[in-house]
């Protein structure tokens, strides 16, 4: 189950992965289907109330972390199985080909002139990292994160044609989801927010290298419903650790540029829980929470 609309990160993801099982003859049949809605949190309560249903997963990540806040859900991801941690992502400011913006910098000065009159897209709800990144953003730079006139879309399908028709002046996703309109000349990638620059993108600086202090990195792993057996349990990682092994998995990862961050069991749940409380926290700073 992916929780938001087709052609966003989790979709791609989770379309991947079952691509890559089946290829690879390590899983047959596995089926995708999205479950929009609440910034992932309609997919999230679907999960929790599927108690002991071995047969399904849900693809998520940091944005249905932020999001079971700031929709107030009364499912969490606490309550879930978590089976892996499969991938890290770093994030891009994106602009319109036909964008005043040249550099990172350039957009950030006219930013900090007037927050409000520049908007900025995000595939993500409020608590989402589409959200959390701009805001991020805005704090390192000396803006008001409260300032910051932030426009959610459905996932980066929603997002891009939003981009496109200059609806938002930049947008601040994964870049993962804009590497085809990058190459055709489309979009703009200002900067990637990894500690490293990305291979995808080799012209490209990095926040840091542009002289702004943040790394930013979104992530997207696979959780069950609770009270699943231990069986099952088993089934699914072993299932996902062999995916993740695979030459194909590794071939996607290259293709994407998504950043292997594997976690199973017990250390991808200490990692959930880490990432709830820090979230939390930062949304609680903005009153969202």
């Amino acid at each position: 189950m992916v929780p938001n609309s087709p052609g966003g990160g989790y979709d791609t993801t989770a379309r991947t992965a079952a691509k890559v099982m089946d290829d690879a003859k390590i899983a047959t049949g596995v089926q995708v289907f999205n479950l929009p809605g609440a910034g992932g949190t309609v997919g999230l309560q679907r999960i929790v109330n599927e108690k002991g249903n071995g047969k399904l997963a849900m693809q998520m990540g940091l944005g249905v972390v932020g999001a079971s806040y700031t929709s107030k859900s009364s499912a969490t991801l606490t309550k879930t199985t978590p089976l892996a941690k499969m991938i890290e992502e770093a994030g891009a400011i994106v602009v319109p080909k036909n964008s005043p913006y040249r550099t990172i910098n350039d957009l950030v000065a006219a930013w900090k002139a007037k927050p409000k009159s520049i908007a900025v897209g995000g595939g993500s709800s409020p608590g989402g990292p589409d959200h959390l990144l701009p805001m991020q953003l805005a704090k390192t730079v000396g803006i008001d994160p409260r300032q910051v006139n932030y426009i959610s879309y459905d996932g980066g399908g929603e997002l891009l044609p939003a981009l496109l028709g200059g609806k938002v002046a930049f947008g601040a996703s994964g870049f993962g989801e804009f590497l085809d309109q990058v190459e055709a000349g489309q979009l703009r990638v200002l900067a990637v927010t990894s500690e490293e620059p990305v291979d995808a993108l080799k012209d490209v600086p990095t926040l840091k290298s542009a002289g702004i202090g943040l790394v930013f990195t979104n992530w997207r792993g696979v959780v069950a419903p609770p009270g699943i057996s231990d069986a099952d349990k088993k089934v699914w990682i072993d299932v996902l650790t062999k995916m993740h092994d695979s030459t194909e998995w590794k071939t996607e990862l290259t293709k994407r540029g998504w950043t292997d961050a594997f976690l199973t069991g017990d250390q991808f749940a200490a990692f959930l829980t880490e990432q709830d409380k820090s979230v939390a926290d930062l949304l609680k700073q903005l009153g969202l929470a």
